[in-house]
């Protein structure tokens, strides 16, 4: 039975025990160690709504964080990143490692306080794209030559 670093059993996906562990498993998959926990719990959060509805993949996260905290040979929790990451990629490939890397990928990226941890602006909210938004300000590189094979001259 899987193990956290408090000893406690991960036996089904909403014990206190699984959510840590998937956090953790969500963070050794993303890591971005200046992140807070809020927004990988958050993520944690989406991958378990959606076990919830689907009796299946609830049971297929269940099965895959017991097998992800004896794979390494050593609760999850207590394995450094190095460990952490060839468990992952022990398991890259399987029902639960496809799961749960798809849902991190929106749970995580899809929130506005990451968007501000990543320097990320955001959507553009007038629907005028970038283009006018200062993205193009290159003045610190020099003026680009191109040759247009239609004119003898070069158009800067």
């Amino acid at each position: 039975m899987a193990t956290t670093e408090t000893g406690t059993a991960a036996t089904t996906l909403t014990s206190q025990a699984s959510l840590a562990l998937l956090k953790d498993v969500a963070r050794a998959m993303f890591p971005h160690p200046s992140f807070p926990d809020a927004p990988y719990e958050h993520a944690v959060g989406t991958i378990v709504a959606a076990a919830e509805a689907d009796l299946r993949v609830r049971a297929q996260l269940e099965q895959g964080l017991r097998d992800v905290d004896v794979v390494g040979g050593a609760p999850f929790a207590d394995l450094d990143d190095a460990a952490r990451l060839d468990v992952l990629r022990s398991i890259e490939g399987t029902a639960f490692f496809e799961h749960v890397r798809t849902r991190l990928v929106t749970g995580l990226y899809d929130q506005a306080p990451v968007w501000d941890l990543l320097g990320y602006q955001g959507p553009c909210p007038d629907g005028n794209g970038y283009l006018e938004r200062g993205f193009d300000d290159l003045d610190w590189l020099p003026d680009p030559q191109i040759e247009d094979p239609a004119r003898e001259e070069i158009v800067r």
